[in-house]
């Protein structure tokens, strides 16, 4: 194949120098140039396929390099999954041999607190059957009590109603004699104002009829002397009269008919003089009456008006203090009222207490044990000077008031005693309840740590995990596992994993390259 090349190789060289001669300088020099270009472009081509074909073929191995890996890495763990699944099964026999002691003194510890909690029972069952007798007496004590307050109450009641009444009565009575009192002193100045009025009306009609007289006697007087007048008036005048007539006769005639003119209206004149003056009289005596009558009309009316200001100020202080009785005596029976309902709503609140008691007396009567219906109190804990000192304190008079009402509840220290037993028992009951509720969760928390270790996937991974293991040692901390018998010790072992020994000799031996 090489000779054949060449040989071409020199044919196409003859062509070349052949063309080069042929050719001018210039077009030469383009060709040349343009030969120089066409060898760099493929200069250029082989070497971008160069680069290329080593860039896949080295992609190709990284991803061998990978592939590989991570099977070396798959058969790794799953060696150590059997190795670890080995070591945990045998720590799990050891530990459900653990367990199974536990479960069984804890079980043998439940029967001996339900052997007790029977005992409890009975000795409950007895004290409730006291406790129930003492509460039988009690009630009856409370239902006599009860009963004499309720007929006290009555008898007070009674007695208030009745002075309620008396007095009731006694001011009814009281109001209605003063009511006639009244009525008589108003009818008394009614009857001395009347007749006082009809005294008053006699003395102006007799002083009337005496002006009257009198003035008809003056006048009668006056009427005689103005005739006499006028007689003589009129003689004179008959003369003058005839002289004048005599002289002056047409003159007469005028004169007799002006004189029948001024008779007449003389006369008028005379009739309305008097009735003015008949009038003037009227009206003086008149005024001088009234004035008069209302002097002492006045002085009446003020002592008729005193006397009903002080009347009327007795009505008013009788009628406030019968209103102010009447409140005080609403406010009274309101009070005694409220009182009767106020005791009424306690005594049914009781009821329903001491019914609730007895529900759950019976409630608890059936959760008792036996212990407890045979011995239902505890031994005193109390030693024998402690018990002679107490002894003699009850035997000392009570003075306080709160040592007296306890003095009534003696009968309740059975109860008490019971109740704080059972407090106590609920206690320990809680208290042996929350370690026991400790002990499971920790268990729980093995339990777990274990089913995370035997178990791959995103999550576990993320956390801690007993796997992962470096230099004898994990990042999950353990509690620490008691193994009673040493020919069951483990013994540890050091675990490294593939991966890490591949990637540990190809940088080692990149960095002795």
């Amino acid at each position: 194949m090489a000779p054949k090349k060449k040989k071409k190789g020199s044919g196409g060289g003859k062509k070349k120098s052949k063309k080069l001669d042929k050719m001018t300088e210039e077009e030469r020099i383009l060709f040349l140039e343009q030969q120089l270009l066409e060898e760099e472009e493929a200069r250029k081509k082989k070497e971008d396929m160069l680069s290329k074909f080593l860039s896949d073929k080295l992609s190709k191995e990284e991803r061998h390099s990978r592939f590989n890996a991570n099977k070396v890495a798959n058969q790794w763990r799953a060696l150590m999954r059997e190795v670890k699944t080995v070591d945990l099964k045998k720590d799990i026999q050891i530990l459900s041999q653990t367990f199974e002691r536990v479960v069984d003194r804890k079980e043998n510890v439940v029967k001996s607190l339900v052997k007790d909690l029977d005992e409890a029972e009975e000795q409950y069952s007895v004290a409730l059957r006291a406790h129930l007798n003492n509460i039988d007496r009690l009630i009856d004590l409370q239902r006599s009590r009860i009963g004499t307050l309720h007929y006290e109450f009555q008898g007070e009641l009674y007695i208030l109603k009745k002075e309620f009444d008396t007095e009731k009565d006694r001011i009814s009575q009281q109001h209605t004699m003063e009511v006639d009192d009244l009525l008589d002193i108003m009818f008394n100045m009614e009857h001395s104002y009347n007749e006082r009025e009809m005294e008053a009306k006699a003395e102006f009609q007799s002083l009337k009829d005496e002006i009257k007289n009198k003035n008809l006697e003056e006048k009668h007087a006056l009427r005689v002397q103005l005739e006499a007048c006028v007689e003589e008036y009129w003689r004179q005048f008959q003369q003058a009269l005839n002289n004048y007539n005599e002289t002056t006769e047409h003159r007469k005639k005028n004169f007799e008919e002006l004189k029948g003119k001024d008779e007449k209206s003389a006369k008028e004149i005379e009739m309305q003089m008097r009735k003015l003056q008949r009038i003037q009289e009227q009206i003086s005596t008149l005024r001088a009456k009234q004035a008069q009558n209302s002097k002492e009309s006045e002085t009446r009316n003020h002592k008729v008006k005193e006397d009903k200001d002080v009347i009327s100020l007795y009505y008013k202080d009788l009628k406030t203090h019968m209103a102010n009785i009447r409140d005080r005596e609403r406010s009274k029976l309101t009070k005694i009222t409220m009182e009767s309902g106020s005791c009424l709503k306690i005594l049914r609140a009781k009821k329903d207490k001491g019914e609730q008691i007895l529900r759950l007396l019976e409630m608890c009567r059936k959760l008792e044990t036996e212990e407890e219906k045979v011995l239902p109190f505890f031994a005193s804990t109390l030693t024998e000077d402690e018990a002679h000192d107490v002894a003699e304190a009850e035997k000392e008079p009570v003075i306080e008031p709160l040592a007296e009402v306890l003095d009534d509840y003696k009968g309740m220290e059975t109860f008490w005693a019971r109740y704080n037993k059972v407090q106590l028992d609920s206690l320990a009951l809680k208290k042996e309840e929350s370690i026991l509720k400790d002990e499971n969760q920790r268990l729980r928390s093995m339990l777990k740590q274990y089913l995370d270790g035997i178990s791959v996937n995103d999550e576990i991974l993320s956390q801690f995990n007993p796997l992962f293991v470096v230099n004898q040692k994990t990042n999950v901390p353990l509690p620490p596992i008691s193994v009673v018998d040493g020919r069951v010790a483990r013994i540890p072992q050091t675990v490294i994993e593939a991966a890490h020994v591949v990637k540990y000799n190809s940088s080692s031996g990149i960095l002795r390259s």
